[in-house]
């Protein structure tokens, strides 16, 4: 990249996609080369269910979800180690926009940005209010 004149600084930012599960076990190493990721949700749960998304008699099997245990641990997995280097966390993907407690987990875990459906933009954004104001309360209250 240098030798083409793209040198990382503050008006060149690196980000690097997070769609495939050896990005999240290398997240630490990553994180220290990088300005941010970016979670393919879609791709991630797929590669990391062995599900193929376009199918869609796996789909209304239920193989292919977001909210899978999974998914959800390498999600916040990621997460963690960016935060640790003062990274950026942002995800697109349906997920947020189809499953209300999916966009829920994210903010709890501390998720920086979700790219949603034009559709859902407004119920999110009082979703994501909600849970912050819950997340505000608890930590006043200690709990």
């Amino acid at each position: 990249m240098a030798s083409e004149g793209l040198v990382q600084d503050n008006s060149f930012k690196i980000w690097i996609m997070s769609e495939v599960p050896s990005v999240i076990f290398a997240a630490e190493e990553f994180a220290q080369l990088v300005d941010g990721f970016s979670i393919g949700s879609n791709d991630l749960t797929q590669l990391i269910l062995g599900s193929d998304r376009d199918s869609g008699i796996l789909n209304s099997m239920g193989y292919f979800d977001e909210r899978n245990i999974a998914v959800k641990r390498a999600i916040s997995m990621l997460i963690k180690a960016a935060h640790k280097y003062g990274k950026t966390v942002s995800i697109c993907g349906q997920g947020p926009s189809l499953y209300p407690e999916f966009a829920e987990f994210l903010v709890q875990e501390g998720i920086d940005s979700m790219s949603v459906n034009p559709d859902t933009v407004a119920y999110t954004r009082r979703l994501v209010a909600h849970v912050e104001q819950k997340m505000l309360l608890s930590k006043m209250r200690g709990l």
